[in-house]
């Protein structure tokens, strides 16, 4: 080779270096950035020119430099599947556990920073029952029949305060899955515009691995979200599948939809393009609950389950912990919400098992609704059967209204509706004069075995909080067992996030490893360059020299 193509040969590491050192540089500038890859150089040798073929094994060739061939991101596959899956996972404990938490908070009993409701509700069931106990010494008093019925006011009062903060706590859930399904619809649009750009720019000598980091970033985010997954193609385009439904696919954006239900108000996610759609006179299209029926984002009647990855995605776990209505007792007993209870055709078997006992706000809306619910049905049971035994309407008005029909210390606020706490009131006709309560019989004896039936109904055992347990509970142990309850569920949602958090904590470290900027290591390849700079630069300055010198000696 000549003196000046042997120039070209330094040139060659003058260039690669100086790129070499710029990657070095913006991966050193890029060190706090969130989503950032780091970047390595890919060189390789250039195509050696053969001067003159000898035997085999002593061909005559010259080297023409190095290549500068690659500026590649460190990432891996399988980092990055296994770290978005646990993100996801403990995104969903994350929303289970903070959900378990309010509901503690809410009903709260001897918790510091408990609520005002929870705290006072307990009061009130037990002031309820120390009310019972003073009426059965003396259920002829006036003192003792109006103190009965005041705590009975403020048991139903305080009941319908803490299930309204449980409707207030779904109600909360219900928004966030509206803002979760935006963030989704979000991060795929933006991801298919990536697409696109990607595509563009390699298709052609360059590499947009900025544009992969931002790529790569939204992954991650659409991870916690729910269960994804995706693939890359030869073309750098990367379809993605969540909850094994296309999202973003060739050149398509499959966005999410929301259905409102018109009366919880709840919101359902659905894919738009599985739906089945009515439309009205007008030609405008109208969503409704069994269009939607094949449609849904999640079948939250499937068991939550690691081995069955059922539990991956906020969203999910939001959906789950709100659930898709507002529980009642008669759900513990497979009842569905529009069913009458007393007609036992009309259970659903499995109903609590795949229905409700997987959604926590549901789950104790309809054990808090039973207390309530046995409470006032069964006091009123005893007040109509007292009734009853001094004789029937027209023989005798005792523990009887105006109309004759046996006193109730509850009546329903919708008469057509069920006796649950959310339609539940003292009757009003005792409020105003509780001496209707005269516990005296008609040949004027003091109704001692009302009173000892009323304080059995509080302390008999024959209450479990659900299905699935098997301790019977009187009224007095009830609530206590409802928060024991939700505390210990709380406990062991807590320590599944705990585990969750540190595996993917372990994961997320891992990644680091590879995808991270090391300031040291970015050091050592910083020097390492720049010494190759150098050679390379004392090199041409030798070639260089050795020019001049064939030239001023020629020239003479």
């Amino acid at each position: 080779m000549s003196l000046m193509g042997s120039l070209w040969t330094g040139v060659s590491g003058l260039q690669t270096s100086n790129n070499a050192l710029n990657t070095t540089a913006h991966n050193m500038s890029n060190m706090d950035t969130i989503g950032y890859t780091r970047q390595q150089v890919a060189q390789s040798t250039r195509t050696y020119t053969t001067i003159e073929k000898g035997n085999k094994t002593n061909w005559k060739q010259l080297g023409l430099g190095v290549n500068y061939s690659l500026t590649r991101q460190e990432r891996h596959i399988f980092l990055d599947k296994n770290y978005r899956r646990e993100s996801g996972r403990s995104a969903f404990y994350d929303v289970s556990t903070s959900a378990m938490e309010e509901i503690e908070y809410i009903l709260g009993e001897g918790q510091a920073g408990g609520s005002i409701e929870g705290h006072e509700f307990s009061e009130s069931l037990s002031n309820f029952w120390v009310s019972v106990q003073e009426l059965s010494k003396d259920p002829t008093s006036s003192v003792n029949q109006n103190l009965f019925v005041t705590r009975a006011y403020e048991f139903v009062t305080r009941a319908s305060a803490v299930y309204k903060s449980l409707e207030e706590y779904q109600e909360n859930l219900n928004e966030s899955v509206l803002k979760e399904v935006d963030n989704i619809n979000k991060y795929a649009l933006q991801i298919e515009e990536l697409n696109q750009k990607i595509v563009s720019i390699e298709a052609g000598q360059e590499h947009a691995n900025d544009l992969r980091d931002k790529r790569n970033y939204l992954l991650d985010q659409l991870a916690k979200l729910g269960n994804i997954s995706y693939t890359e193609d030869i073309s750098g385009y990367v379809s993605v599948r969540f909850e094994d439904v296309d999202l973003v696919k060739g050149s398509l954006v499959n966005e999410m939809a929301i259905y409102t239900d018109p009366k919880t108000g709840f919101f359902t996610p659905y894919w738009t393009m599985l739906a089945n759609f009515d439309y009205d006179k007008d030609g405008k299209r109208v969503v409704t609950e069994e269009g939607i029926a094949g449609a849904k984002v999640f079948d939250l009647t499937r068991e939550v389950s690691s081995d069955l990855n059922t539990d991956i995605g906020s969203l999910k776990g939001m959906l789950l912990a709100r659930g898709d209505h507002k529980a009642t007792y008669k759900e513990l007993k497979n009842f569905p919400p529009d069913a009458d209870p007393t007609d036992p055709e009309q259970a659903v078997e499995g109903w609590y098992d795949q229905q409700i006992s997987q959604s926590i706000v549901m789950n104790i809306q309809a054990e808090f609704d039973q207390l309530i619910n046995a409470v006032a049905t069964k006091i009123n049971a005893i007040l109509a059967e007292e009734a009853e035994s001094v004789g029937p309407a027209g023989v005798s008005d005792y523990l009887r209204d105006e109309n004759g029909e046996p006193l109730k210390l509850f009546i329903k606020n919708v008469e057509e509706e069920d006796w649950t706490v959310s339609n539940l009131l003292v009757n009003p006709d005792l409020r105003q004069n509780p001496a209707l309560l005269k516990f005296r019989k008609d040949e004027h004896s003091e109704d001692y075995p009302a009173m000892v039936k009323l304080k059995a109904a509080f302390e008999e055992k024959i209450y479990t909080l659900n299905p699935n347990v098997e301790t019977p509970l009187c009224f007095t142990d009830y609530y206590k067992n409802l928060v024991s309850q939700v505390a210990n569920s709380g406990s062991v949602f807590r320590g599944i996030q705990a585990t969750q958090t540190q595996a993917t904590d372990a994961l997320l470290n891992s990644r680091e490893q590879v995808v991270g900027v090391s300031s040291d290591e970015e050091l050592t390849n910083m020097i390492r360059f720049q010494n190759a700079y150098n050679a390379s630069s004392r090199y041409i300055n030798v070639i260089s020299e050795m020019l001049e010198h064939v030239l001023s000696t020629l020239g003479r």
